[in-house]
């Protein structure tokens, strides 16, 4: 009789957020460490001698594990298998092994070519590690704010993570000549495994909440983590074939490779955008584009909470999509160099960078079963990451191939590369995410999704 009454921690708010800040902490430093070695790429050219398509192959690395391995949708299966705990603890050591590699392979002097190939599979290992701890954390939410507040709390916690993005985009390149005479491209690598470091910390106290929610919830006795679960509610292989026809998760699926693939790529080359476009130093050329995350910070959960409350969120991917075309046509505009114009599309990105992702991933637990959605989390991670992993190639190409500037191949002062072509590039990837965006709004319409549906019962 006892146990039937008892309260599930989970109705708790106090320890609702004392969860979110927890897990926000392991995935604000993954996502430092993730850009700070693209903040430091006009350091590793003119101190480590890399080209921007050796800096493409190391951002390529981004899918060697995660698609090519198909370790992300095993790290799925093994979250809705293993459960949180197990999988949260395993992906923070496989980030901080990873982090060490890419610190290994800038400091202890190898040619340029071993640099690239070392540091490429730090990186690999690195994203392994972070992909499934953001599968892990997505799910973790769901647990506790299910018919709550969810979008409200995945916005706070991917507005905390960017946070991150904001600080290593600020802090990367004055990190490599910070306070010594001897510039240092391992300086703020190192910085970023100590923080990783952190981050695992806390997720590991996050393991010991967890176990008081399962100890606290009503069916406890029946079914825990560690306790076989019904056979109705067991994950199986099958479901994926099940997620995989799910129109609705393809949908999803494609606007997040092509929106993501104008906004995470164009961060890692932000930096020497501005340096080549708007004429910054190194000194200042990350401060506007570390905006943007700081900027994600307000307007997420605001955007979060309006889905919540009122719904409509095929509505707002849509508007995110037709922000950022506007924005990658700004930068794509030769004329327009004046610092302003760069510092209004960043703003103007953050809008976008808000409005999607607090729409977008509140939104898969209306297309999928609880039981799949660490799996369909994976899967929809693996195909965002095969454009996370060779969009960034084929910009380093494309800037070695088609975008020096003549100036610079006759030994002139002046910009390195033209960036106009690769702006172009995304301005493209934002009119097909617009393309997608309404393709889901009609689908939801014809299938009752609830996407325009508020997520608070």
């Amino acid at each position: 009789m006892v146990e039937t009454i008892k309260q599930s921690l989970r109705e708790s708010k106090s320890w609702r957020w004392i969860t979110l800040c927890l897990v926000s902490i392991t995935m604000l430093w993954a996502y430092f460490f993730e850009k700070v070695v693209s903040a430091i790429k006009p350091a590793l050219e003119s101190h480590q001698g890399w080209t921007s398509t050796q800096f493409g192959i190391f951002r390529f690395s981004y899918m060697w594990l995660t698609v090519f391995a198909g370790m992300l949708v095993v790290g799925g299966i093994i979250l809705d298998k293993k459960g949180i705990r197990f999988t949260g603890v395993m992906a923070t050591i496989v980030m901080l092994a990873g982090a060490f590699l890419c610190y290994l392979a800038v400091s202890a002097g190898f040619e340029v070519s071993t640099q690239v190939w070392v540091a490429s599979a730090g990186f690999a290992m690195f994203c392994c590690g972070d992909e499934v701890a953001g599968i892990t954390v997505s799910k973790v939410i769901i647990k506790w704010f299910k018919g709550k507040s969810l979008a409200l709390a995945m916005g706070l916690q991917v507005a905390i993570a960017r946070m991150g993005t904001g600080l290593a985009l600020l802090v990367g390149l004055p990190l490599v000549t910070f306070g010594v005479t001897h510039p240092s491209v391992g300086r703020p690598i190192f910085a970023g495994m100590i923080l990783l470091a952190v981050g695992m910390m806390a997720f590991i106290v996050y393991t010991g909440v967890d176990k008081k929610l399962d100890a606290s919830e009503p069916t406890a006795a029946v079914a825990t983590e560690d306790s076989p679960k019904k056979d109705e509610d067991a994950f199986k292989i099958s479901d994926i074939f099940v997620i995989l026809k799910n129109q609705g998760f393809w949908l999803i699926a494609v606007l997040c490779v092509l929106f993501y693939s104008a906004v995470f790529p164009y961060l890692d080359f932000a930096t020497e955008l501005m340096l080549n476009k708007y004429g910054f130093s190194e000194k200042w050329a990350g401060v506007i584009p570390s905006l943007l995350p700081f900027g994600t910070i307000l307007l997420t959960p605001v955007f979060g909470t309006i889905y919540d409350r009122k719904g409509k969120g095929a509505t707002i991917m849509a508007i995110g999509a037709v922000l950022l075309i506007i924005v990658h046509i700004i930068f794509s505009i030769p004329a327009l160099v004046h610092w302003g114009w760069a510092l209004f599309a960043v703003l103007l990105l953050g809008v976008s960078f808000s409005l999607v992702p607090s729409a977008m991933w509140p939104s898969v637990p209306k297309l999928i079963p609880e039981k799949q959605l660490g799996t369909a989390y994976s899967m929809i991670f693996f195909i965002q990451n095969i454009g996370l992993g060779l969009v960034p190639l084929l910009i380093g190409w494309v800037l070695d191939k088609y975008c020096i500037t003549e100036a610079f191949r006759l030994g002139i002062d002046g910009p390195k590369y033209d960036y106009t072509i690769p702006m172009v590039i995304f301005t493209v990837f934002g009119i097909l995410a617009l393309i997608v965006a309404m393709m889901l709004k009609a689908t939801d319409g014809k299938k009752g999704y609830g996407l325009e549906l508020p997520n608070i019962k």
